[in-house]
């Protein structure tokens, strides 16, 4: 038997925060289909705001890659906005604040890329989000000055939830030029057309203010341009599984099991220019072997790598431990992406093998919610939470 967490029904952020639709209304009239602008749809300061960005630029002592500075279409190397930090730090490319605040001041675009590992707020709201949609999700945050622009009319190969969170930015959204890219597929394979599509009429000329949220499919053109303040954005990339990708994995648990096949592995007649009159028999067999191939598990393990389980602090899990009793309440610990197969557990905190006997408390433990330890049994539990599958939660 296989069982995963399943998907939360209750209302989530998509609804709640982005959009004010359900997820079956978003699936069924905007994912993927076409552009869709909410405005006032939430109120963002608790995400992020003008102070985290002056806190992660100048006192978090971040590294490349997490920041891009970019100007008139153009991202600017490295070397001309990092620097060492100093005695004790001397890691060669932190970011340079004074660097940072005269590209800033010169009209460049900050992009402070993979939010979600950085600012806790960000990375917790895009774990319910991904959770949601049950595809991947990251964040990004564009800074951009007074009437400048980071970017040139680009396409992306994921999807985008744009969250205006101060200031205002005009944006000019056109059709695709390519349906639905993958990441084989970027903008940059497709300049003349693209420029060519951004130069005709737009089917959306908005400006966004805070509050507002647009989103893209992924494909649809479209260029910022900040109006009379500092712009700053949050965009959540939204990285959709695809049915080419289900076919990729499809094709490559195939080959896994043709690899167990002897005559497969045999070699082809000495001088033969390919396969030749094989071909009909190697087709054969792979087509036996696609009708029978289960993807599943191999889709499973490049789920969870494409995501990190919620903060792990080793201090208050020691402390967890040291004070476990049997009314101590526990849960599953969020985005580990848990799922039983057979006797073992796999999560992205790594796998465990159960016994019989521990399946029927752990599948309780699968729904997400609080339980005394006495439930699961004070054991499991001490083991669960040893493994980083487990953590405290509030009584």
């Amino acid at each position: 038997m296989i069982q995963d967490v399943g998907v939360p029904t209750d209302t989530g952020v998509l609804e709640s925060r982005l959009t004010g639709l359900g997820r079956d209304e978003f699936a069924r009239e905007v994912w993927g289909r076409t552009p869709s602008l909410t405005r006032r749809a939430s109120d963002f300061s608790d995400l992020f705001s003008s102070a985290a960005v002056d806190e992660l630029v100048s006192r978090r002592g971040l590294r490349t890659p997490f920041l891009r500075v970019a100007k008139d279409g153009a991202t600017l190397p490295e070397s001309s906005f990092t620097a060492p930090g100093g005695v004790g730090a001397t890691i060669a490319d932190q970011l340079d604040d004074t660097a940072l605040w005269r590209a800033f001041a010169d009209g460049a675009t900050l992009v402070l890329q993979a939010l979600h590992r950085t600012w806790e707020p960000v990375g917790t709201f895009t774990s319910r989000l991904a959770t949601e949609l049950g595809h991947p999700v990251q964040a990004n945050a564009y800074v951009t000055p007074p009437q400048n622009q980071g970017f040139d009319a680009h396409y992306d190969v994921h999807d985008v939830f744009v969250l205006q969170i101060t200031g205002t930015k005009r944006w000019l959204i056109h059709e695709p030029v390519v349906t639905a890219p993958t990441r084989a597929q970027p903008w940059t394979a497709h300049r003349a057309a693209v420029a060519e599509a951004a130069a005709g009429p737009p089917v959306l000329d908005t400006v966004l203010e805070p509050g507002d949220v647009l989103y893209l499919p992924r494909g649809w053109l479209h260029s910022a341009v900040a109006q009379g303040t500092v712009s700053t954005h949050l965009t959540l990339g939204v990285h959709p599984w695809t049915r080419h990708a289900v076919a990729a994995q499809l094709a490559e648990t195939a080959l896994a099991t043709l690899r167990e096949d002897p005559e497969l592995r045999t070699s082809l007649p000495l001088g033969a220019q390919g396969p030749g009159e094989e071909l009909d028999e190697i087709r054969a067999r792979l087509l036996a072997a696609l009708t029978t191939a289960d993807p599943a598990p191999l889709l499973a393990r490049t789920r969870r790598a494409q995501g990190r389980p919620a903060p792990l602090g080793p201090l208050a899990q020691l402390a967890a431990l040291d004070a476990l009793t049997d009314t101590t309440p526990v849960r599953l610990r969020p985005a580990l992406e848990a799922r039983l197969d057979g006797t073992r557990l796999w999560t992205r905190a790594g796998w465990l093998d159960l016994t019989p006997a521990d399946l029927p408390a752990v599948r309780r433990l699968l729904d997400g919610g609080p339980h005394p330890a006495r439930d699961p049994g004070t054991a499991l539990v001490r083991r669960l939470l040893r493994a980083g599958v487990l953590v405290p939660a509030a009584p």
